[in-house]
């Protein structure tokens, strides 16, 4: 039998989560998980803007302002529609909250978002100004925070099993 790799504090591995076949998510379409759909799109558009961010202060061409100006705005957006999906699996799968890849993945998701709500609105009147230093420092962080999320977000995947076809710990029902 393989043993499952334990990696403490930053990896939680459960032996009876590598054996039994997962837990559908709890907002799915014919059984394909919405949540993990959704979230490339804000995931895109929030790290972009270190880029964008980069790019404008490299040229000082105020289309990289506007750029990172609406990314920002569209990451919001569809954010927020990636949290309510992931929310709902979050309050109704006893297994993500068991674990603390669900909690950081939460936790850490929903500060990228207010973060990402600040950066947009020190932008607001001003595309540029904010840019150097707060708002290139905001798009450093929310980037780097979505790292550290989407890692969490397929530990719950992949190692524990949450949003997959599946019947859980007790076998076929």
């Amino acid at each position: 039998m393989t043993q499952t790799p334990n990696i403490p504090p930053f990896i939680e591995s459960d032996e009876q989560e590598y054996r039994d076949s997962g837990v559908p998510s709890t907002v799915a379409i014919i059984g394909h998980p919405l949540h993990p759909l959704l979230v490339t799109f804000p995931i895109a558009f929030l790290t972009a803007p270190l880029l964008t961010d980069l790019v404008y202060w490299i040229t000082g061409d105020l289309f990289w302002a506007r750029a990172s100006f609406w990314l920002i705005g569209a990451g919001i957006v569809t954010g927020i529609i990636a949290a309510i999906t992931g929310m709902m699996d979050f309050l109704r799968i006893d297994r993500v909250r068991q674990h603390s890849a669900g909690w950081i993945h939460m936790v850490g998701n929903v500060a990228a978002l207010g973060l990402s709500v600040i950066n947009l609105a020190l932008r607001w009147g001003d595309q540029a100004g904010p840019i150097l230093p707060f708002g290139i420092v905001l798009s450093l962080i929310v980037a780097g925070a979505l790292g550290v999320t989407g890692w969490y977000g397929a530990e719950l995947i992949y190692r524990h099993k949450v949003a997959v076809i599946g019947y859980g710990p007790k076998g076929r029902p």
